[in-house]
Parts: structure tokens; sequence; C-alpha cells
């Protein structure tokens, strides 16, 4: 069988390919120009592991934000402060497109009044180091994904510490059925992935008798960008119902320890600074400020190298930070004793 070729058809064609090739090389060659081959690898190694992240983005977009933090880190790790910083799955984003993807509306503050204080909690003395991790209560790092869920994970945190310090069983609870359950309508006050409380959250788990596990209801909502419908048929964990939380007094590192001492701690911090975006090690002392915008958990306190600081368990999955944990700075002098990142403003624990 034979086809018939418009040979004036197949010339435009090949004309239109050549112009193409010939807009990517030059493109290719602006590129060379303005960064070293070396970086250029850099990038493609970084691009490999992370481009499903930027389909909405161009190469030459993404390789012009990804530069700027490059050329961000290495001025920053030459001047051998207390943080080294990294490429991880934010390299590919500024500032604007970082508080777009995580912080948007993702933590909801409230004042503390009228909070129940942990003054009843009473230890003869505070050890000069907790590691929680080390101890066994806190799970795998885990990753929130693009939802404003950040809330949800903080909770899940702090109750599998107090549930394996209480019964010696270390268990991964459910996101998901918060951010599907806890909301108007079904006795919550939280807003799926649009923001939440971990107070709020705590209340609701009372209310629903306790909490499924992970694997019972696991976690989409980092793909799917929103919550879904809410899914009664797993069986919540036994003995996992809270009874009451306790909010650590604000602005006193003193509390905080003492806390930390009996459980890991819920907080509130301002993580939207460029230098937290892309922090990899070492105890971070930066510029941070107290607009609370995002939900962790503090799982232990320490000194490195001469520096205080809280040990920090983030919700950005492990490729981001210290296999995805922060220290941030301990002591009065960040942000006039509300703490590194304001991370002394507003913290809870739950009991059962």
């Amino acid at each position: 069988m034979y086809h018939k070729i418009d040979i004036k058809q197949s010339t435009i064609v090949i004309h239109r390919m050549s112009v193409t090739l010939m807009i990517f090389l030059s493109t290719c060659t602006m590129f060379s120009q303005a960064i070293s081959s070396t970086i250029l690898d850099e990038f493609k190694i970084w691009h490999n592991k992370f481009s499903h992240l930027y389909t909405h983005e161009t190469e030459e977009t993404l390789i012009d934000k990804w530069s700027s933090n490059h050329k961000y880190i290495q001025e920053h790790n030459a001047k051998n402060t207390t943080y080294q910083l990294a490429h991880n799955q934010f390299s590919g984003m500024d500032s604007t497109d970082f508080s777009q993807y995580l912080m948007n509306t993702e933590f909801l503050p409230i004042t503390t009044s009228g909070s129940k204080y942990m003054d009843n909690i009473h230890v003869n003395s505070v050890p000069d180091s907790i590691d929680w991790v080390e101890k066994g209560a806190v799970t795998d790092v885990k990753d929130q994904g693009q939802c404003g869920s950040c809330w949800s994970f903080s909770t899940t945190g702090a109750l599998e510490g107090i549930y394996y310090i209480t019964y010696n069983e270390l268990i991964s609870f459910s996101e998901q059925q918060l951010v599907d359950c806890d909301m108007r309508g079904n006795q919550g006050r939280d807003h799926g992935c649009n923001g939440g409380l971990m107070d709020n959250a705590f209340t609701w788990i009372g209310i629903n008798g306790g909490l499924c596990t992970e694997s019972d209801y696991p976690y989409i909502s980092g793909t799917t960008k929103d919550r879904g419908t809410c899914d009664t048929s797993c069986s919540v964990v036994e003995k996992s119902e809270i009874v009451s939380y306790y909010d650590v007094q604000p602005s006193s590192d003193e509390a905080m320890m003492l806390a930390l001492s009996t459980q890991p701690v819920s907080i509130a911090i301002q993580a939207d600074q460029r230098d937290f975006q892309l922090y990899q090690s070492g105890v971070f002392t930066g510029s941070c400020g107290t607009a609370l915008d995002h939900g962790v958990l503090t799982v232990g306190y320490g000194t490195e190298k001469n520096d205080d600081f809280y040990l920090v368990k983030n919700s950005w999955g492990a490729t981001w930070g210290d296999n995805g944990y922060i220290k941030l700075g301990r002591g009065d002098t960040y942000n006039n004793g509300d703490g590194q990142c304001g991370m002394l403003l507003q913290a809870s624990v739950p009991t059962l």
C-alpha cells in the first residue's frame, strides 16, 4: 500500500520543526551563558526528582527561580552561621510561590484568653535535654502535600506521643479523618485544607470517642488539595479518646521545657521565611517573625555546639530540613521571649 505525500505541506512541517529546534537550542544557550554547566547539572538532578511538583511552570521560569535560590543558599552557607541551607522540593519556588503552596490560610490562630494552662503539672526537675524520637514516642515524618492541613498533623503527632507514653504502643493516627470529619455540621470547628487549630481538633477527637489509624483511614488530601467525604466506617483506636487538653503558658521557655519533659507538644510557628523554606541542618537562629501560620510538633530540646534548641517535627516530608526536622533556637533572646518563629505563643498538649 502506498500513501500520497504532499511535498509542499511536508516542507512547511519540516520548516516549523527547524524553527522550534532553533528556539530550544537558543534557550539552552542562554541558560548556559547565565549559569555554569556544573550548576546546570545540579539543576537537572533536582529537576528529575521534583519536577512533578512544577507541571505548571515553564523550564525557563523554573530554572530562574531555582538559580536564585541556589545563589542564596551558597551565599548563606559561606557565612558559617549556626545553620545550613540546601535544595529541597521547594527550591523551584520564590517567596510568593511558597506562601501560596503551603501557607495560605493554613493555620487559624486564636487568642489564649480563658485557656486552661498546665500549672497543675509538676516535675521535681527538668532534664538538660529530652528527645521523644529516641524514646520511641514519635512516628515517621509525614507529608501534608499541597493542603493546608498542618493542624491535623500536629494534632495526630501530639496524640501519638501521649498514647505511646500512656500505653507503650506507637500508633500512627489518621490526619485524613480530621480533615474530612472535624468540621461544622459534624460538631467540629476546623476547615480541612483551608486551615484549622490543634485545640479544636483535640476537642473533636474527644467528642468522636477517639481517632482511627492511618492505615484504616489513609491520607489523600496532599494530592487532591481538598477534603473527602467523612467516612464513619473505620473503628477508632481503643482508649484514644482525648479527655482534655492544656495550653502551655505563653512566652515561657521554662513552661515549654516543663511540658516537653512530660510529652511532645503541639505548637504554632511562622514558617514563610526563605531561610525556613530552604533549611537543612543546624540550629535555626535566622530572622523569623511571630505571624503564626503553621502547626508543627515539638518533640524535644537540647544543646548543639553551645546553641540551645528545640527539636521540631514538621509535616513536609523527609526531603525537607534535617530528614523532616528542624532545630529552632531556644532562649529568651528570640522575638522578645516569644520564641523562635513565635513557637512559645500558642502551644498545647492533650490528655487521655
